[in-house]
Parts: structure tokens; C-alpha cells; sequence
């Protein structure tokens, strides 16, 4: 490769200008070159916008020197490649405007001989286009630019913090314009405008931020007013118009089968709406797993697809086919997520990704389509419901229990002047009936216990329940013939209320079994009986599945919370701060029980850090991708402890307004964290005892046993032993929990961690607070080593806030220690040694703390409180040797 060396040019305009003022000394052009430097500096100083760069570039230069144009092209470290970045439009009227657009995009190798020779340059560096354009491997945009009539390039590395940020591109139609001068100008420029395009990216990065918060904020802004698909599909065309000309989206919901999804919106812009591929499409069922869609569904960020290449590999999908024939040579799929429920896919024909947008954008998309499918399956219900006959205008509001009773009762009473007797619902399991409801005031003559009535439990071998069920229609029991024949119990209580006969009617919803209805009349029109069951049968499908609806609403908002909560705190073996021996320790523990169903007991002191343990050892199980819930005993009040961990049915105490999940349940199949576990009252570890033992419970005021499948990790800064010993612990519980203990070494007991871990402190407050201290000095960690950390590392981590928030330069020099410390544990018996035996091992194991610094910030002088020369005429006197303590 040739390289050309310009040493004058009798066209300079600095030379003339030398000449013209008879500037003929090198002293004097120095000065000359420093002004202009001084000068371009300025400038480059007020720089905020690419137009200003290149307009300072391509002006002010050529104003002091001849060339056509200038370009600035950017180094992508990851790729290692370069391409534009600062355009002049006078390249414009010099180089053919489609291969220069084409040359705007493309990314250039760092590899070429070219470039190399560029970046090893430790100046600007000139070429002539003859010379290299036709070398191997060198760049496009020089022949491109040589074919526009360019002659010569001059090449000038932009460095910053000792790192290539990108190259300045100098060219020009003639071979002798990069003169001595221009060079040295060049040269001395470069770092400010390495600085000043840093800054411009700096802030295009927080310019495109600032547009992507405004956008996301007007798109929920629109979303939050949407109702229904056809406002989703308004909104969403409007917020992608935005982003992208729109060339095509469409969003397909996940179906019933959960094997396959369908049309659910498109971009009817498109094409026709009688274009006969599109209605087939629109009305197709897609499956999953067609190699293109159970990609992304399995990804949980949007993915690019080439449609020829998805092609070439085989995806024979339709929809792949449509694409093409549109014109869309690029598709991103990304998942449609509402928590953990997956709703769809967003395909959308774009050309490049921006992850987070895109991510913002679905998640919007997401909450707008679960709700309108919420509402849409809501409004099916209501129309289910708009349909009942007589029964309509009574029950047609009817959503609780308690209401549908009074609607029952009431229209029994009006329209066929009868009482509910009983009505039955049937058991999950399809076997036993359960009372639902029946109106009191029918057996007020009969004198009966009503709670004893509301317990006795049936089943489908029940004699008259069996004959009930067989029939297809309501079955019609005589009193009278019914005690003539078998004398029992019901037909007795029957003949107590005073009615002939004894209707008994299945109730049904498809081919579904509800519930048995009975009643007590004289008289009643079968088919009468028959249109107000099979209402009677729907409002309460309804009622039950509002029901079930609200629970899982509620275990869902709960689910989210803890998931958020999650999210914040994801921990691993790697984020917990420490190496030491005794870290090791747990560590090794740790990665013994992690994989394991066994219950875990952590022990420690307060701060030491039990909570990220416990993190740790759920995230390194087979649980991991289920709940972790923490409850903390000791912030429950003692009545309510039972309905936090169990929780309770409505109506079961004075407050209970609605069902409530208890945290075992929310916690099925996940992980259920016990902090403080030693404050647990007793009477409410005799019911955790139970679950535990038997991994079933019943929720406060329920009667239904529910199985629970939950990993136990309990966490206690009490000493559960002598617990157990006073009678504050019960031993069986104890014992349940202590299959696998952990301890957690106080922060005293592992000091060699204490540099660790205010690094990570320093770092994490650093970036909360915005310093940007760099290290902690000597004497600082000096003072840290010569605590006892009473609070261990909550107490280590406050402190370094408080320091960070103190320090007013790049340097933490000094932690703000309590004036007091705590008292160290006596190494001996105090009663068995003297006083002087006393002092003299009380000054060692200051010194040891302090790591054998007398005196001075951080030394056992200030730790002890006395002055230094005090501190080393007691160790002359007392014989205490370096050995001892250092």
C-alpha cells in the first residue's frame, strides 16, 4: 500500500497568508497554528448537534484550507466494524447519490489492510485513491468516491480514553491539498472532536430515551381508554405508525386449545378486505409449533425473521408465504405476556429492533387485550343471564350466594306459592352434596336444629337423591305414600311442615351436575318447575364461577406482587459477598440442600443476611420458577398470624369481607420463607406443625381440606433450643424445621469480608446518590476492621450509605463509626485472672483488631480511648511483643 507525504502546496491559504504577512519564522507560525487550534477549539466547544459538527467541519476549515468534503464514521467495538456517522451534504453534488445512500448503511471491517495502516498511524494519514483503491480488501467507499472524481483521502483517528472512537474522513478532488499545515491542524483538533461526537452520541442516546418514555406515556394514555378490539386496534396502528412506517403488524391470540393461535387484529391497510388470501388467513388457526411461532414464544425478547431464509429452511406456514408476497422481507415476533399467561404473538414488518421499545410497547398491548378478553368472557355471562324467562327480572343482578337465595326464595314465594326446602350442591368430586341453601322460615313449625340439618351430608347412593339424578324431569314424592312405604327420616320431617308433596329436581348446565333442588307444595306445574330450574341451574354455574374468577383474580394480584418484589431481589450463589472460609462453608451447605425438598433452618444474628440465603437456596432448586413467599412472624399480630398463613373463607370473623389466600397456598409449589420464626406465638405453631406434617390445610371458617405442596426455609436469630428448654418453642415443631441448619457467621467472625463487601456497597450507593467515589482509602478500611459490627452486615451497609452520602470528593476516607462500640466477648474467665492480667489481654485483642496499628485513625489507641504514647508505655510495661498480636 503507497502513502503519499504532501510537505507544502503553493494553493495553502495558510501558506499565503505567511506569505501576504510576511510571517517568516517558525516561531511566528506556531503562533499562527496555536490561534487557529485556539479558534477551532472554541467551536468545537459549542457543539451540541451533528449539523454543527459538520457544518463547523465542512465551513470553518475550508475556510483556512482546500478539500471537497469531510465524513465521520463511528467503530462498533462489537462487531469491530465502522460506518457513517456525520454526513456533509456536499458529497451530495460529488458522488453518485445511490451509491453513496447505499454506503450510508453499510458497516466496514476493522480487519482491511486500509484501516489497520489508519489506526497505526499516530497522525492524520493521507492516500491516494489510485493507489489503494484497487488493494485487497480495501473498502467500497473508495473506489465509489474515486468514481466521483475524489483523488486523495486524508485519514485521522478519533481517540478517546486511549480507545479509537472513529475516524475523520477528509477528501478532496486534487492530490496536493493535505499540506504540513493542515495535517498538524487536523492533528490537534482531534481530541476535541473526539470529546465533542462523544458527546453528541451521549446525547441522541438521552434524546432517544426522553421520545421513547413521551411515547410509551401517550400509548398507555390511549390504551387506558380502550374497550374493546376494535379501539386496541385504532390505538395500536397509531402508536406503531410512530415508530415505524407502518409496512404491516398483525396480532394473533392464543386459543382455547392452547395449540394454536388465530387472527385477533390486523393492519387493514395492507391490502383489500376481499383479497382472497387474506380472508383465508384472517379465518385460519395457526398451530404453535410450526417452527416460527414457538420460537417466539419460548423467547422472552422480540426476535428478527428474514422470510426467504424461513423459507429456505423449510416453515411451510401460509402466513410466511403471504409476507413475501407483500413485500415483507423482515418480521419481528414478539410474545404477548400478561404476567405469566401468554395471550399472543405481535408480528410486526420492520427493519431494526429497539428491544425496550418494543418490549414497553406489548406490555401495554398485553394489559389492554386481558382486559378486553376479561370483559368480553364478563359480557358472554351477562347475555347468558339476560336470557331467563320469568325468572329474569328477579335474578338477573344476582351475583353472590346470599342474593340468588333471596331471588329464590322471593319468586318461589310470588309466583308458585312455595318454599325452598333444600338445595344441594354437588362435591368436586361428583359423589357427595353439600347444603347450598334453604329458606328457615319453611321449617319454623317442625321445631329442627338448622345447624344439625345444614351438616348431615349426602351422597349419589341417597336413595331419593339416586332417583332425582336418573330423571330427566322433576320427581314428585307423595308424603303420605312416602311414610306408608319406608317410614324415613326426611319423609318425616316433610309430613313436620305440612305440605302434600315433596318435589326433588336435578339441576344442570350442559352435561354438567349442579346441584338437587327441593321443594315443598302442594301442587306445582312441572313445567314451570323445569324453566326455573334451568335458570336457577345457570345462576348458580354463574355465581361459582365468579367465584373461582375472583380467587384467581386474587391469587393472580398477589402472584404479581410477589413477582415484582422478586424480580428486584433475583439472587444467586455469586451475588452474595463474601469468600472466607466460613462463607465457604455455607456456601457448600448451600449447594447440598439447594437441589433438595428438605426443610432448611438459617441461624444467625440480626443483619447477617438470611433473606439472600434463603433467595439463594429457592433459586438454585427446581422451584425456582415458581413463588418464593416471605412472611415475617414477628410483624403479624397473633389473631391474624392464622389467616396470613392459611387464610380464611368470607364471613369466617368479625372484617373477613371477602375470601383471602393464605400464603401456604400462594406459595404451592413454590417456596414458603419463615423469617423469624422464633416469634411465632404457640398456638399458632401448633397449626404450622400440622401442615407441615400432613401438607394440607384448611382455610379459617372453611371446611374443604386443601392439598399444598410447599418447600419450607425457616430463618431465626434466637437460639431455638433454649427456646424449646424455657417453653417459648415447641420441641416437635423444632425439630421439623431443624432437618437441615444453616449458620450464618456474624461479620465479626468473618472480617476478611469486610472489604468485599463496602466495595459493593460503596459501588451500589455510588449509583443510587450519583458520586462517583472510586476506592476507600487505607485508614478508612482500617476503621472498618477495627469494629465488632454488632449489626453486622445491615449495620456495615447503613454505615457505607452514610459515609457515601458524607464524601464530597472521589475518596472515601473516613466511616462514620458509632463513638461507642460494643463490648468483645472475654476471652477467659475475667474472675480467674488478675487485673493486670486483664489490661494486658484487653490491649492485645485491640491490637489484633486493629491489625497491630497503635496509634492514629483506626489504631487500638482510639479504639482503647487513650492517647497513643499512654497506649506504649502500658505494652513496655505489661511485656506485650509484636508476636502476640500481629
Amino acid at each position: 500500500m503507497k502513502k503519499k507525504n504532501i510537505e507544502s502546496s503553493i494553493d495553502d491559504p495558510v501558506s499565503d497568508h505567511l506569505k501576504n504577512s510576511a510571517i517568516k519564522s517558525e516561531k511566528d507560525f506556531l503562533e499562527l497554528e496555536r490561534n487557529i487550534l485556539l479558534q477551532l477549539g472554541k467551536d468545537i466547544t459549542k457543539v451540541r448537534e451533528k449539523k454543527d459538527l459538520i457544518f463547523l467541519l465542512s465551513k470553518r476549515l475550508k475556510s483556512l484550507y482546500y478539500f471537497t468534503h469531510t465524513v465521520v464514521t463511528l467503530i462498533d467495538e462489537k462487531d469491530e466494524t465502522y460506518m457513517g456517522f456525520l454526513l456533509d451534504k456536499a458529497t451530495d453534488n460529488i458522488l453518485e447519490p445511490t451509491a453513496y445512500a447505499k454506503l450510508q448503511k453499510t458497516h466496514f471491517t476493522l480487519h482491511e489492510p486500509f484501516i489497520k495502516a489508519v489506526l497505526a498511524s499516530d497522525g492524520p494519514i493521507s492516500f491516494l485513491l489510485e493507489d489503494v483503491k484497487d488493494e485487497p480488501q480495501s473498502p467500497t467507499y473508495l473506489q465509489v468516491s474515486y468514481d466521483g472524481g475524489i483523488r486523495e483521502i486524508l485519514m485521522t483517528t478519533l481517540w478517546l480514553e486511549d480507545k479509537p472512537l472513529g475516524f475523520l474522513h477528509t477528501y478532496s478532488d486534487r492530490t496536493d491539498s493535505f499540506t504540513k499545515d493542515f495535517r498538524s491542524i487536523l492533528k490537534g483538533i482531534s481530541p476535541q472532536l473526539s470529546v465533542s461526537v462523544s458527546n453528541i452520541i451521549k446525547n441522541e442516546e438521552l434524546k432517544k430515551k426522553e421520545e421513547e418514555k413521551s411515547f410509551l406515556l401517550d400509548l398507555s394514555n390511549d390504551i387506558s381508554e380502550v374497550r374493546n378490539k376494535e379501539e386496541l386496534a385504532i390505538a395500536v396502528r397509531t402508536a406503531l405508525k410512530k415508530i415505524n412506517p407502518l409496512r404491516g403488524y398483525v396480532i394473533r391470540k392464543l386459543n382455547d386449545d392452547g395449540i394454536s393461535l388465530s387472527p385477533y387484529i390486523y393492519d387493514e391497510d395492507i391490502t383489500t378486505a376481499d383479497y382472497p388470501v387474506l380472508n383465508e388467513i384472517l379465518q385460519s388457526k395457526f398451530p404453535i409449533n410450526d417452527g416460527l411461532q414457538n420460537r417466539v414464544l419460548e423467547s422472552y425478547i422480540p426476535l428478527l425473521f428474514h422470510t426467504d431464509i424461513e423459507i429456505e429452511r423449510g416453515i411451510k406456514s401460509q402466513y410466511l408465504f403471504f409476507w413475501k408476497e407483500m413485500g415483507f422481507t423482515r418480521m419481528v415476533g414478539i410474545a404477548l405476556r400478561n404476567g405469566e399467561v401468554t395471550l399472543g404473538i405481535l408480528w410486526l414488518a420492520i427493519e431494526e429492533i429497539n428491544i425496550s421499545l418494543l418490549q414497553g410497547i406489548c406490555s401495554q398491548i398485553s394489559t389492554a387485550m386481558s382486559n378486553i378478553i376479561a370483559n368480553e368472557l364478563l359480557e358472554s355471562k351477562n347475555k347468558e343471564q339476560a336470557v331467563l324467562l320469568q325468572f329474569s327480572n328477579e335474578i338477573a343482578g344476582v351475583r353472590t350466594k346470599e342474593d340468588l337465595q333471596n331471588a329464590i326464595i322471593k319468586v318461589l314465594r310470588d309466583l308458585l306459592d312455595t318454599k325452598l326446602a333444600m338445595l344441594n350442591i354437588f362435591d368436586d368430586d361428583g359423589i357427595g352434596l353439600s347444603p347450598y341453601m334453604f329458606d328457615k322460615s319453611l321449617f319454623a313449625k317442625a321445631e329442627i336444629d338448622f345447624d344439625k340439618m345444614a351438616a348431615v351430608k349426602l351422597d349419589i347412593h341417597e336413595p331419593y337423591t339416586a332417583q332425582v339424578i336418573k330423571s330427566d324431569t322433576a320427581v314428585i314424592f307423595n308424603v303420605e305414600e312416602e311414610l306408608r312405604l319406608s317410614n324415613s327420616g326426611f319423609a318425616k320431617l316433610w309430613k313436620k311442615v305440612g305440605f302434600e308433596n315433596a318435589y326433588g329436581a336435578l339441576l344442570k348446565v350442559g352435561n354438567s351436575n349442579i346441584a338437587t333442588m327441593w321443594l315443598l307444595a302442594d301442587k306445582l306445574d312441572p313445567s314451570i318447575l323445569k324453566g326455573i330450574c334451568s335458570q336457577i341451574s345457570v345462576a348458580i354455574a354463574n355465581i361459582q364461577a365468579n367465584e373461582k374468577l375472583l380467587l384467581y383474580k386474587q391469587r393472580l394480584e398477589h402472584e404479581n406482587v410477589y413477582l415484582k418484589e422478586q424480580i428486584k431481589n433475583i439472587y444467586n450463589f455469586t451475588e452474595i459477598i463474601g469468600s472466607g472460609k466460613q462463607m465457604q462453608k455455607v456456601y457448600h451447605l448451600m449447594s447440598l440442600v439447594a437441589e433438595s425438598n428438605s426443610t432448611v433452618l438459617i441461624l444467625g444474628e440480626t443483619g447477617t443476611g438470611k433473606e439472600l440465603i434463603a433467595r439463594a437456596i429457592h433459586n438454585a432448586s427446581h422451584r425456582k420458577d415458581k413463588l418464593m413467599i416471605k412472611v415475617n412472624c414477628a410483624a403479624m399480630p397473633a389473631n391474624l398470624i392464622e389467616s396470613e398463613l392459611f387464610g380464611h373463607e368470607k364471613g369466617a370473623f368479625t372484617g373477613a369481607t371477602e375470601r383471602r389466600i393464605g400464603k401456604f397456598e400462594l406459595a404451592n409449589n413454590g417456596t414458603l420463607f419463615l423469617d423469624e420464626i422464633g416469634e411465632m406465638p404457640l398456638e399458632a405453631q401448633v397449626k404450622l406443625l400440622r401442615v407441615i406434617q400432613e401438607r394440607e390445610l384448611e382455610r379459617v371458617g372453611g371446611k374443604d381440606t386443601i392439598k399444598v405442596d410447599v418447600r419450607i426455609i425457616a430463618a431465626t436469630n434466637r437460639n431455638l433450643e433454649e427456646e424449646v428448654e424455657a417453653g417459648k418453642f415447641r420441641s416437635d415443631l423444632f425439630y421439623r424445621l431443624n432437618v437441615f441448619p444453616i449458620y450464618l457467621p456474624a461479620l465479626r467472625e468473618r472480617m476478611e469480608d469486610v472489604e468485599a463487601l463496602s466495595n459493593f456497597f460503596l459501588a451500589k450507593y455510588n449509583k443510587n446518590n450519583g458520586k462517583n467515589i472510586s476506592r476507600i482509602a487505607p485508614k478508612a478500611l482500617q476503621q472498618l476492621h477495627s469494629y465488632l459490627w454488632p449489626g453486622n452486615v445491615r449495620e456495615l451497609e447503613h454505615l457505607i450509605e452514610r459515609s457515601v452520602l458524607m464524601t464530597t470528593d472521589n475518596v472515601l476516607r473516613e466511616v462514620y463509626l458509632p463513638k461507642k462500640t460494643d463490648k468483645n466477648d472475654a476471652e477467659e474467665n475475667i474472675f480467674s485472672k488478675s487485673l493486670e492480667e486483664m489490661e494486658r489481654l484487653f490491649i492485645i485483642s485491640a491490637l489484633k483488631r486493629c491489625n497491630g496499628k497503635i496509634s492514629g485513625v483506626g489504631g487500638a489507641a482510639e479504639v482503647l480511648d487513650i492517647p497513643g504514647n499512654t497506649l506504649h508505655s502500658k505494652m513496655k510495661k505489661l511485656a506485650i511483643t509484636k508476636s502476640e498480636y500481629f
